[in-house]
């Protein structure tokens, strides 16, 4: 039977669980998780977290742009970074591999099909693609979208099954339950449109992105019919909870 894909994107602050440093714990149930799931599904990650893993070890001097600061940041985390997946889940049985994409490799049809081939290979042999923007060299991770949309472009190459968001919310709430302070998941939902009018501008604390990327993430993801869910990476066992339908998120149809 053909295991189903899903493309998991964890953002900053799930990977932080809302604090200064990468949380070796939320790692670890990440990586338990997807050892449950592996004899039905295989899993595509496309993470963030390399700044944050970056300020656990160094404060840099610097005279430049804070961009260039962050991109120094980002070339200091993200060894750090890939080093914690590769502990935590081998100790798990699993094998992970690091992919480092930029916005520019998916507007070329060469570095596409590289990509999805390489992507195919690595799948097929067992090794989980940990995806990463390239910082270094590009910037539109760090200005604009916290991995959101670089999800969604790769979601979209691979024709996986599903997107599944991380964020540290229960997905999207209604505006009205926002401003009474009573939080309250929109569950299910085909009319991006109409989304976009219940989303509030402000972006999370380690993250870049906020909800309205998460939205333009599913929207390039609906295009190509994938569904995306948005789920509260923050939750021990979201993956699992999600999948068997026992938490509250936002499912948007494809």
């Amino acid at each position: 039977m053909k295991k189903k894909r899903i493309l998991l994107k964890i953002g900053s602050n799930t990977l932080t669980k809302e604090t200064n440093h990468i949380s070796r714990g939320k790692i670890e149930d990440i990586g338990r998780q997807i050892a449950h799931l592996k004899d039905d599904y295989e899993f595509i990650i496309v993470s963030s977290g390399a700044i944050a893993a970056a300020k656990q070890f160094v404060k840099l001097e610097h005279n430049g742009e804070e961009i260039n600061v962050k991109q120094a940041l980002a070339a200091i985390g993200q060894p750090h970074l890939m080093r914690i997946f590769q502990e935590n889940f081998r100790e798990l049985g699993l094998f992970t591999s690091q992919c480092l994409l930029s916005y520019s490799d998916f507007e070329k049809e060469e570095s596409k099909i590289n990509i999805k081939n390489t992507i195919n290979v690595l799948v097929s042999n067992n090794f989980i693609p940990i995806i990463n923007e390239n910082d270094t060299v590009a910037t539109d991770e760090i200005k604009f979208g916290d991995n959101d949309k670089l999800a969604a472009l790769t979601a979209s190459l691979l024709k996986v099954d599903l997107l599944l968001i991380a964020t540290n919310t229960d997905g999207i709430y209604t505006k009205a339950s926002i401003k009474n302070n009573t939080p309250e998941t929109i569950t299910s939902v085909k009319n991006l449109a109409s989304l976009s009018n219940e989303v509030s501008i402000g972006k999370s604390s380690h993250g870049t992105g906020g909800m309205q990327s998460k939205i333009e993430a599913a929207t390039i993801a609906q295009k190509v019919g994938i569904e995306t869910w948005i789920v509260n990476g923050l939750q021990d066992s979201f993956i699992l909870n999600a999948l068997n339908n026992t938490n509250n998120f936002t499912k948007i149809i494809a």
